[in-house]
């Protein structure tokens, strides 16, 4: 099942960004680059059109660097897009986005003395921060928390780039249910809108198979075991994560695990590579056609037996 956290906020959010959007000449978008497909919310990608987009993949020292450059190439296919990675410990290369700002526009729009641009993402994606050092001064509240911005401002960069900031928000409803379990595993999520175990079993599952001699050599085990119920019992017993008569406290170790993995103390690990997305994707888009069909069946059925009554 599918984790959904949509506040009200971030419905006036997305109502705002579609009002002021049609004044933008960019969008910026930034993406966490462990899950650069499930930060990416689809409205956004409705409203922007043909509009030139840069897309920032933050956090990509967390993130597999081979993993990384796959989604470079893949986003890229998308005309119109350029994708950028950054840290948050390095400004100098935060900064030249508003070079490559310029860079996005042909020849003949060399003119333009003024390039009105909006940035947008997920919460807790570090868009208040990459804002801060654009500006080169506190602007947006930080937090290592999803929700912090909400409200929308428009902040002058300098070097002809007008920059409209927005809340970071999610969408009414996550389709692909893995999405909603890695946006809960990188932070996007409130923890009081999550289950811990729940997103905990759900990494633990991905990680033995993707990524099993980073966790060997964190949870200091000789061996990964098969299932993800069998190393986060491994995991609980190297951490002691046991209760009073010494059972496995599993709340305790995938807090832990979590916590870990979005401080990127694990290792370097990404949750999604383009080719998992494409068979998601295939995987959602037919069960949504499976339900409509279904859903066209009943209507029938309820529409024949209607008629029987009536005669």
């Amino acid at each position: 099942m599918a984790i959904q956290w949509y506040p009200g906020h971030m419905h006036k959010a997305q109502k705002a960004i579609a009002e002021v959007l049609p004044q933008v000449d960019l969008l910026i978008e930034v993406l966490d680059a462990r899950i650069p497909s499930s930060s990416e919310n689809p409205a956004i990608a409705k409203l922007r059109g043909e509009k030139p987009c840069i897309k920032v993949l933050s956090k990509s020292d967390l993130a597999d660097p081979k993993v990384t450059a796959e989604w470079q190439e893949y986003l890229e296919r998308d005309r119109g897009v350029k994708t950028f990675t950054t840290t948050t410990d390095d400004p100098g290369k935060i900064r030249q986005i508003i070079d490559l700002c310029r860079k996005m526009f042909p020849a003949k729009d060399a003119s333009l003395k003024t390039i009105n641009s909006m940035i947008v993402g997920i919460p807790n994606v570090g868009k208040s921060t990459l804002i801060n050092i654009l500006a080169d001064r506190i602007i947006a509240k930080t937090g290592n928390e999803p929700a912090v911005t909400k409200s929308q401002q428009r902040i002058n960069l300098g070097s002809g780039i007008v920059l409209f900031d927005t809340p970071g928000i999610l969408w009414p409803k996550i389709e692909n249910p893995n999405s909603s379990y890695r946006l809960a595993v990188t932070g996007a999520i409130k923890n009081t809108a999550m289950e811990f175990d729940d997103v905990g079993f759900y990494a633990a599952e991905y990680l033995i198979k993707a990524y099993p001699e980073l966790l060997k050599a964190r949870f200091q085990l000789d061996s990964i075991p098969d299932t993800e119920l069998a190393f986060l019992e491994a995991a609980a017993r190297r951490r002691g994560a046991l209760t009073g008569g010494g059972r496995i406290n599993f709340h305790k170790i995938c807090e832990l695990l979590i916590n870990e993995l979005r401080a990127g103390i694990v290792g370097r690990i990404s949750l999604e590579t383009p080719a998992m997305i494409e068979r998601e994707n295939l995987a959602v888009a037919e069960a949504k056609a499976k339900k409509e069909e279904e859903n066209q069946a009943r209507k029938r059925r309820f529409k024949d037996g209607s008629r029987r009554s009536d005669n």
